[in-house]
């Protein structure tokens, strides 16, 4: 499993249930990324996407509250069913997306995390653990910084130190 997401300099990932920035260059590598494969998020990140409707060319799996169901993705309600249901799948075509809970959960589990780091302060309500500061991953390939919308980004990959 794969985690990807972007990141201000504090590790901050979201505001208000919602991206803190307009990034297309980050926006064309995470549909690169992802597209074709399965995407596990939480149930607010769902309903932040446009129209709160699944991300299409990839198998959405949404972890929902109890009682919540959904003909147009795979509803699960803990990491145990999610398990379930992504059994004999290719590890390598599951990503993580968010939210930050979600995120938490799953972090033991991904083998790799893709990070767009943007030198700004998005003033961030949720975070993303401080990976260069966990003994447990290290940088295996980090790219030359880039300009977008704006803002200064470097794409950064993470793999999880094997002991």
């Amino acid at each position: 499993m794969k985690a990807i997401l972007h990141a201000d300099r504090n590790w901050g990932i979201g505001k208000n249930n919602s991206l803190m920035f307009r990034l297309p260059a980050d926006m064309k590598f995470f549909r690169e990324k992802t597209t074709g494969n399965a995407v596990v998020m939480g149930y607010n990140t769902l309903l932040s996407l446009p129209g709160g409707k699944p991300l299409a060319g990839r198998e959405n799996f949404v972890i929902c509250p109890e009682g919540v169901e959904r003909d147009d993705c795979v509803c699960v309600h803990t990491a145990e069913e999610l398990f379930e249901k992504l059994s004999g799948r290719d590890e390598d075509q599951v990503f993580v997306i968010g939210g930050a809970m979600t995120y938490r959960t799953l972090l033991p589990y991904c083998d790799e995390v893709f990070v767009t780091k943007v030198d700004a302060d998005g003033e961030a309500d949720a975070f993303f653990p401080n990976l260069d500061e966990d003994d447990s991953f290290h940088v295996s390939e980090i790219s030359d910084e880039i300009e977008t919308n704006g803002y200064r980004i470097t794409f950064v990959t993470y793999k999880k130190t094997v002991e």
